[in-house]
């Protein structure tokens, strides 16, 4: 066994102390990007903007690794981006960036061999550059239409050579970049769930309350003057946990719930006789059919109820729902 890799040498202390020196020094190289962001920041992003092509991103070893998650949000978010390899760049994968699109290069030093081999073709291409580097006197900064300094006062690693607070910086300003390209673009909430479609978050902002509704004819509704008991009897076999009163032309009046009923009994309220309107809510909670799913939730939740009435801009019942379907569509 390898002395080094053996267990006696492992301290607990010591490993909690190096975690946190870790957290310490990555949180201060981002930190420090605030002080070095300037207009070339601003010229990046428009630059992105007036392109008429897509976002390239490359890099190599874990710039590499960087420059594709970079390359994701990017896409994610309205930019439409992607990563290419250096390496298999200058083995024909060259042919994907054209005249229109900008590149986005990472290397920490700067003169990673296998982007400086391709960047005087793309630059001949037409395409223009965007470097981001540890490095401002770096070749790869100086060959660059814009250049984002990325710079590191050190590594996390203990020998300040594994590439940590390196990395952590150029995903943070990527992240800038992007976060800075959606606001541009005016990229909202819908734009983000239609990029994400089979995702929670997807559902929950592209599920309106009319997909999960139960339609206007598994509603139980009752006329006014109906006896207590013939309502109670259309609550239980609508299965939603309510009645509603309505008119002729299905207008609400009121409505009553199993939990009206629960504490009717409680009340010893005599169920066999008088009518459904002396126990009703007059004034029920409602919402529209085109509300978002998730704004059906929040009142439910806020309003500490278990169903609501979906109606129309004249108050007709065109539907409801409960929790349950709202569970069932994976809305919560």
């Amino acid at each position: 066994m390898n002395p080094s890799l053996s267990a006696p040498l492992f301290s607990p202390e010591r490993a909690l102390a190096l975690g946190r020196q870790t957290l310490s020094i990555e949180a201060a190289a981002v930190a420090d990007l605030l002080n070095r962001l300037n207009d070339d920041f601003s010229r990046a992003v428009a630059l992105i903007l007036s392109s008429h092509g897509r976002l390239i991103v490359s890099g190599m070893g874990k710039s590499g690794h960087i420059a594709r998650k970079i390359a994701a949000t990017m896409a994610s978010t309205g930019t439409p981006a992607y990563f290419v390899h250096p390496a298999e760049a200058s083995h024909g994968d060259l042919g994907m960036i054209t005249r229109n699109d900008v590149l986005l290069a990472l290397s920490n030093s700067g003169e990673t061999d296998e982007l400086l081999r391709i960047v005087p073709l793309v630059k001949r291409s037409g395409a223009r550059l965007i470097s981001m580097t540890g490095n401002p006197q770096s070749t790869l900064a100086k060959e660059a239409d814009v250049h984002l300094d990325a710079g590191v006062a050190q590594e996390a690693c203990p020998l300040n050579l594994a590439p940590t607070a390196s990395t952590t910086a150029a995903l943070a300003l990527g992240d800038a970049l992007a976060v800075a390209l959606l606001d541009a673009r005016g990229f909202g909430a819908d734009d983000f769930a239609r990029s994400h479609p089979g995702g929670s978050l997807g559902r929950r902002l592209l599920t309106h309350v009319r997909d999960v509704m139960r339609p206007t004819e598994q509603v139980p509704m009752v006329p006014p003057g109906t006896d207590i008991s013939e309502a109670v009897i259309a609550m239980s076999r609508g299965g939603l946990g309510l009645v509603v009163i309505a008119d002729a032309d299905a207008r609400v009046l009121g409505i009553f719930t199993d939990g009206d009923l629960r504490r009717a009994f409680e009340k010893r309220v005599n169920l066999q006789q008088g009518v459904i309107d002396s126990i009703m809510h007059p004034q029920p909670h409602t919402i529209d059919p085109d509300q978002l799913a998730v704004v059906a939730v929040e009142m439910m939740e806020r309003l500490r109820i278990n169903a609501l009435l979906v109606v129309d801009a004249e108050t007709r019942v065109v539907g409801a729902l409960n929790m349950h379907d709202l569970f069932a569509a994976k809305v919560i």
